[in-house]
């Protein structure tokens, strides 16, 4: 039997809900309690709460979203653009991402040694190592740096 959102107490249930579960952004816990038929006025107002008592967090989201997937083995550009599409602004998203305490150098590294393991031999086999990274969001400088073989610089 699904559960009728139609009162604060609801809305602010089904949000903490959500938020046990793991961290949300506003714009995506928003979405998630309209989708289970919350109305936008309870869904601003029960939401404006959970801020204030500091149990939904913009920044916590951001560190946990980051750290997660570059534990995946993603680079700061993807998850950049990931968490542009769930609505959160870009002056947060880089101050997150450059306070993050993730070598992404490193990161490029084992990322490349766990699917490749070995410097290109031919312009064929370089662009298709290049063109994985650059998919896993990592930049085509880093990129290059690492398949010349000095990525240590």
């Amino acid at each position: 039997m699904p559960v009728v959102l139609d009162s604060p107490a609801a809305v602010r249930r089904a949000a903490m809900d959500l938020l046990a579960q793991r961290e949300h952004g506003r714009v995506e816990l928003t979405r998630k309690l309209r989708q289970r038929g919350a109305p936008p006025e309870l869904i601003d107002g029960a939401l404006d709460r959970l801020t204030e008592e500091g149990l939904l967090s913009e920044s916590r989201y951001l560190e946990s979203f980051i750290a997660s997937r570059a534990r995946g083995g993603y680079g700061p550009q993807r998850i950049r653009e990931e968490l542009a599409q769930r609505g959160l602004p870009r002056g947060d998203i880089d101050q997150a991402l450059r306070e993050a305490d993730i070598d992404w150098s490193e990161q490029l590294r084992d990322v490349w040694c766990r699917k490749f393991n070995r410097l290109p031999v031919d312009a064929r086999e370089r662009a298709q190592q290049g063109r994985f990274l650059a998919y896993r969001g990592y930049s085509m400088e880093m990129i290059s740096r690492l398949l010349r073989g000095n990525s240590d610089d």
